[in-house]
């Protein structure tokens, strides 16, 4: 509980990881994550521990108790179908970050709609994507592309398999901006290897997000299907772009993208990994969610 009060003392209106148990630095909590919403606390469990009712409870009279708090949530990731369970208050339908707004969905889903951890990656996108066209691959509900239209890009085109997510993307321009520059974006509800001859019709892309999943049968399997991935991305990148390539995946570590690179896009160069946002501290740094930065040159 001290722990929680000393985050919540520093937390704004910025969705933020407040504990990140799943870091592995502190054994006992690994099962534990703590994520703000404003003015949500999300609690996500990983495991049943017999302990689990006991600190919740704590964890309640704190939170109702305190000033920022106007809603707690409890998220059994172990139990089929992730239930969420509100306890008290009014689930927030956006997150916000950096000025900008975000659909969520903390009742319904498994994945709530937005990623606090890819913040960097956000960042590094606004800070490029002036005068850019951008391709964001597995763009999912198209957060990424909302911080790529606040840093002026010229295009957007995300690609999902999801037309329901592109549907929530699209919304989420709505939030942030008027209708002319919304205009600048598309949203592509297409197989990827299904669909490269379209989005090289669209090429070329100066920047390039690639955040697949890590291992989704029918949609993306990392150990397969990047590698096919990166043997064609050549064909619809521009001369010196940039690509930002993520993996959520705990099993394997830095190198497995690293050594990819080099030996099915060996022209892009390695320009070095984004930080880690604040809150995600990790045992094992090459562990952590991936967000490795390559410059194409030749």
């Amino acid at each position: 509980m001290e722990r929680l009060e000393t985050a919540m003392a520093d937390v704004g209106p910025d969705a933020c990881r407040i504990f990140h148990g799943r870091g592995g630095v502190d054994e006992a909590w690994k099962h534990v994550v703590i994520d703000w919403y404003r003015p949500a606390l999300l609690v996500t469990l990983y495991a049943d521990r017999e302990n689990s009712a006991d600190w919740l409870t704590q964890l309640q009279t704190m939170a109702e108790q305190h000033e920022k708090i106007e809603c707690l949530l409890v998220q059994r990731r172990y139990q089929a179908g992730a239930p969420v369970e509100r306890i008290f208050g009014e689930a927030p339908e956006q997150a916000t970050e950096s000025g900008l707004s975000y659909q969520l969905s903390l009742e319904k889903n498994q994945n709530h709609g937005f990623f606090p951890d890819m913040k960097p990656g956000r960042d590094w996108l606004r800070e490029r994507a002036a005068g850019k066209r951008v391709l964001n691959l597995f763009a999912y509900t198209c957060a990424l592309s909302v911080a790529a239209v606040q840093g002026g890009a010229q295009q957007v085109v995300n690609l999902d398999q999801s037309s329901r997510s592109l549907a929530v993307g699209r919304e989420n321009h709505r939030l942030n901006f008027p209708p002319e520059r919304c205009r600048s974006v598309r949203y592509l509800a297409h197989d990827l290897f299904k669909s490269w001859g379209r989005l090289k019709r669209l090429a070329p892309f100066d920047l390039v997000v690639l955040d697949p999943p890590s291992h989704q049968p029918g949609s993306f399997v990392a150990v397969k299907d990047y590698p096919r991935l990166l043997r064609r991305l050549p064909e619809v990148l521009a001369e010196k772009a940039e690509v930002l390539a993520c993996l959520n995946a705990p099993e394997l570590d830095d190198t497995f993208l690293t050594e990819l690179f080099a030996e099915h896009l060996p022209q892009a160069k390695f320009s070095g990994i984004l930080p880690q946002p604040t809150g995600y501290e990790e045992a094992e740094a090459g562990r952590r969610l991936k967000r490795l930065v390559y410059r194409l040159e030749g």
